[in-house]
């Protein structure tokens, strides 16, 4: 079914709306096919609007082929309510949990209801088509040859920056368009920090580096996390890359469709807990990647949603000891009917420079 069968089938049947409208930048591109950065789109049971401005008129036309384009003459808010008026759609639904307050205010009129849609848009994108799962495909073979080459480069008396630079250099230099989010690179003690982004602290012989970068590939993002070491690490350190390891690697080889996002989350959780550090894996197994670098399904032991085929998520689990570092090992997955399939290829062994 395409998506916009779903969409019909799935929000404006179910829920009984005229017609929806969409104003966030990844549902307007997953919906339409569209990726100027201005514009809203109204999906009917019998029509696709696209309403965008003069500087994107040629590449709306060429993008989004399944949409009657408008070259807006009023701001955008305005133009999107004169529509839906002209129109007689009375029963409107909308990304509630997107919009803001004031954007909402604009959209009233006394003719129209509005109901939000909630996250019904990004439900139907956690499952992946063929064609996304190829550059999600293409956008982790970047990062495998990019964390390769960075083995190749890194030593102590650098700073974390300078990783970063040639980290995100060589992304763009394999075709990525862009890093997918704000570069991780927390070395020594830092490590203990799991979102520590790239700092001016140099790296010291003896450091374990954790580097958690992503890239952009055509709109849609990879993610991953590998740990390594400059010099000999602590003891403890090497102990805790191994439980993390094994825990990464249990969850791997078990999660498979149809099991709770509680369950895979417990995978990883229960095996680090058996091992003493529970208390120091604060943080949710995965979360699922396509346009946007956190989509659904969230893997947690706070959500109870049921794993489908073609669900692309991550396995990321960490430990992380205040004072001392840590260790995260992560890949990008597709849930498949009896397993998975693994995206992300690169070493996992404990590489010590």
């Amino acid at each position: 079914m395409s998506k916009l069968s779903q969409v019909r089938q799935q929000i404006l049947d179910a829920k009984k709306l005229d017609a929806i409208v969409i104003l966030s930048d990844f549902n307007r591109r997953y919906l339409s096919g569209f990726t100027g950065t201005s514009g809203a789109l109204i999906i009917s049971q019998q029509q696709n609007i696209l309403i965008t401005d003069f500087r994107y008129i040629k590449q709306a036309t060429e993008q989004a082929t399944d949409f009657e384009i408008i070259n807006r003459t009023h701001d955008l808010i305005t133009e999107v309510k004169q529509v839906l008026l002209d129109k007689g759609f009375s029963i409107i639904g909308f990304e509630g949990h997107l919009v803001s307050y004031d954007t909402y205010k604009s959209l009233q009129d006394n003719t129209i209801t509005f109901s939000s849609i909630a996250n019904e848009i990004e439900t139907i994108r956690e499952i992946k088509s063929s064609a996304e799962i190829d550059l999600i495909k293409e956008a982790a073979h970047i990062v495998d040859d990019t964390y390769n080459y960075i083995l190749t480069v890194a030593k102590a008396g650098m700073t974390e920056k300078e990783i970063k630079a040639l980290l995100e250099s060589k992304m763009l230099h394999l075709g990525a368009d862009g890093p997918s989010f704000d570069t991780i690179v927390a070395s020594g003690y830092r490590g203990a920090l799991p979102h520590g982004v790239a700092s001016d602290k140099i790296i010291e012989q003896g450091d374990m580096i954790t580097l958690d970068f992503g890239a952009y590939y055509h709109g849609y993002c990879s993610d991953i996390t590998r740990t390594f070491g400059i010099g000999k690490p602590k003891a403890q350190l090497k102990e805790i890359y191994n439980i993390v390891l094994e825990s990464q690697q249990l969850a791997i080889n078990q999660i498979k469709a149809g099991m709770t996002t509680q369950q895979a989350d417990a995978l990883a959780r229960d095996y680090i807990d058996k091992h003493g550090y529970g208390d120091a894996f604060g943080h949710s197994l995965g979360h699922g990647i396509g346009l946007d670098i956190h989509e659904g399904p969230l893997l947690s032991k706070n959500t109870n949603n049921t794993l489908k085929v073609n669900n692309c998520v991550t396995i990321e689990p960490g430990i992380y000891v205040e004072g001392l570092g840590g260790v995260r090992i992560e890949d990008d997955i597709l849930i498949t009917e009896n397993g998975c399939e693994v995206f992300t290829k690169c070493t996992k062994d404990l590489i010590i420079l």
